[in-house]
């Protein structure tokens, strides 16, 4: 896969790590923010993306002539992008835009991408993927085949019924892209947002609150979609839904990659500064070991986000490695997140610093696009399966 090459995405992560470190990070502080809440409001994100559309990073991952990056330079400009929570959201690289406007754009027609993805990528308007559904209706979590929202083909549209659960950016999202099954299989379709056949039933208390609009439970009764709006064709659902998961699954871990380094960061300062017991507490060796093990992690983490982008880049689809980096990621920058809040002691646990905050944006990411289990599951059937067909017949 052609991309600009690793110098020029430097610059543009230059840039960008710049913009979030300048201007992002006074925001945290911003009085409309609730970290208890639902995701920032639409109002600072405007603001956010203003600001970044001025500074000419927004949607950095994304060229003018709606180039994509590759993967390797993807995670260049993404990682600075998540060194706020705030940082996503305000360059437009945050799930689950990201990952939408990379099935869009890889599977969209040109009638398609005019209408959807270009006010995506503009940073105009917020997107949502309708997959996952609830657990007490016997529903689609990690297990796709358990789908139980419906499409019917009526003349020249679909009629989709339905409930989902988690859905991130529902609320005041302008794009969506629905999950259904058909007789033939799996289905993807592509809809304007706010439907009056889209109805929000509540949104969730959960810890994480990074994402704007939240993560919602949602009810689609007789949503009626112009086949032309389908995703390929009836059945293909599934194969499309591969094509974005795995790179959502490792710009997920470019991002709160970048979110640790700074909690890293922040914990490295106050070891630095604060004394403890008649000397500064990094030269205590227990709090100086955990700054150390998170060094090792975070570029542990660092050099398996590459190795996977290199795969995707290569063309492959990428599910085990995907699955592979996505586990190893997740748990390592848990593991520095939690050094860093203990290292701090009880400002680790407040608000004072993003440190919190992390903890918690990291801890839910051990779950987001897949938990730890599932995908270690899946890596163990493949194991199986592998060592069964290389035996001789």
């Amino acid at each position: 896969m052609n991309g600009i090459g690793k110098d020029a995405a430097k610059l543009i992560a230059a840039k960008v790590e710049a913009f979030i470190r300048e201007v992002v990070v006074p925001y945290e502080r911003d009085p409309r923010i609730n970290v208890h809440g639902h995701g920032p409001p639409e109002d600072l994100v405007a603001e956010l993306r203003a600001k970044a559309r001025a500074a000419g990073v927004l949607t950095p991952h994304i060229l003018a002539d709606g180039t994509h990056l590759t993967q390797r330079e993807t995670a260049i400009v993404l990682k600075p992008s998540g060194l706020s929570p705030l940082g996503p959201v305000a360059v437009n690289t945050m799930a689950p835009d990201e990952g939408n406007m990379y099935l869009i754009g890889k599977v969209g027609s040109p009638e398609l991408k005019d209408r959807f993805l270009k006010p995506l990528v503009s940073g105009d308007a917020r997107s949502a993927f309708f997959m996952t559904e609830p657990a007490m209706d016997g529903g689609a979590g990690s297990d796709p085949s358990m789908m139980q929202t419906t499409c019917v083909l009526d003349g020249n549209h679909w009629v989709v019924n339905g409930r989902k659960a988690f859905i991130t950016g529902a609320q005041g999202a302008k794009v969506g892209i629905i999950m259904a099954k058909s007789e033939e299989g799996a289905c993807m379709f592509l809809v304007d947002l706010p439907d009056p056949a889209i109805r929000i039933e509540r949104l969730l208390d959960t810890i994480d609150s990074s994402m704007p609009g939240g993560h919602a439970i949602v009810v689609i009764d007789n949503l009626r979609v112009p086949a032309d709006q389908m995703l390929g064709q009836s059945g293909d659902g599934f194969k499309y839904a591969q094509i974005r998961l795995s790179p959502a699954r490792l710009s997920h871990c470019m991002r709160w990659h970048g979110s640790a380094t700074r909690a890293q960061q922040i914990a490295t300062a106050y070891a630095c500064k604060r004394m403890g017991f008649g000397k500064l507490l990094v030269d205590h060796e227990g709090v100086g070991f955990m700054l150390a093990e998170n060094l090792i992690d975070l570029k542990q983490a660092e050099l398996m986000i590459d190795w996977c982008a290199d795969i995707l880049d290569d063309g492959s689809l990428g599910t085990a490695e995907s699955s592979m980096a996505k586990v190893a990621v997740s748990e390592a920058l848990m593991r520095v997140a939690d050094r860093c809040v203990q290292v701090m002691g009880g400002t680790g646990v407040s608000g004072d610093t993003i440190v919190e905050q992390v903890f918690r944006e990291i801890r839910a990411f051990r779950i987001y696009d897949g938990p730890t289990e599932v995908h270690k599951w899946s890596l163990a059937k493949k194991i199986k399966r592998d060592f069964l067909k290389a035996q001789p017949a």
